[in-house]
């Protein structure tokens, strides 16, 4: 079994219990409010500006041994580049606060999966970044396109009309992501890294699920 089934079934079970997470649930089948898309945004900009980043840690640490991973990560940081600021333009169509998601900081839950993976990708193996990249390229895929529309119908505004450039083009360009990295992961043979992969992708999906709860983004509406 190559390791990218492997990957899937170990870390699935996680995938699943985020959908069963409430405030989850509510977002993908029935949108949320407009203070609560705003702060969600503000979260979403915090993950996304550290991205790259992240990317470029795990790539200077990886040696010849990883080069193929190495130079995937170049081409995906290429790409990536500059798209926190299209979570700044929706954060603006839908009446947010620019300078505010700029300087203060995302929810508990959002520093920690970001802490997490400087973590992982300095202290414990480079190849841990591919489980960040899975997880945020899996949830969007499958959860943003829908997302996108049920926001938009719950605070009565067309997804063309501004708000949602980020989720409505990751759930399509996330989709050839996860195809490319199933390529990619294939080809990672060492037990380290792989089990390296795993932990990553189970914790950032722990936490990703976290940013739902109490002291999650809903915490960022009274401040």
């Amino acid at each position: 079994m190559s390791f990218f089934l492997t990957l899937i079934e170990s870390t699935d079970l996680r995938r699943r219990e985020l959908e069963a997470v409430p405030k989850m649930y509510t977002m993908i089948h029935h949108g949320l409010s407009l203070a609560e898309y705003r702060a969600f945004l503000h979260d979403l900009y915090h993950i996304v500006w550290h991205f790259c980043p992240i990317m470029a840690t795990a790539a200077s640490r990886l040696g010849d041994d990883f080069k193929h991973v190495r130079y995937d990560l170049y081409e995906r940081i290429e790409e990536e580049q500059g798209h926190e600021d299209w979570v700044l333009e929706d954060i603006q169509a839908v009446g947010g606060d620019v300078e505010a998601a700029r300087t203060t900081p995302p929810s508990a839950p959002v520093q920690a999966m970001i802490a997490f993976n400087y973590y992982s990708a300095e202290r414990r193996h480079p190849c841990s970044v591919m489980g960040m990249l899975y997880m945020l390229e899996v949830v969007a895929s499958v959860y943003g396109g829908r997302v996108s529309d049920s926001i938009a119908k719950a605070i009565g505004r067309d997804v063309e009309a501004g708000g949602f450039k980020f989720l409505s083009s990751h759930a399509t360009m996330d989709a050839d992501h996860v195809a490319q990295m199933n390529i990619l992961v294939k080809t990672i043979e060492d037990p380290a890294a792989q089990q390296a992969i795993i932990n990553s992708t189970q914790v950032n999906f722990y936490q990703f699920a976290q940013m739902f709860g109490p002291g999650g983004f809903e915490a960022l509406i009274d401040q």
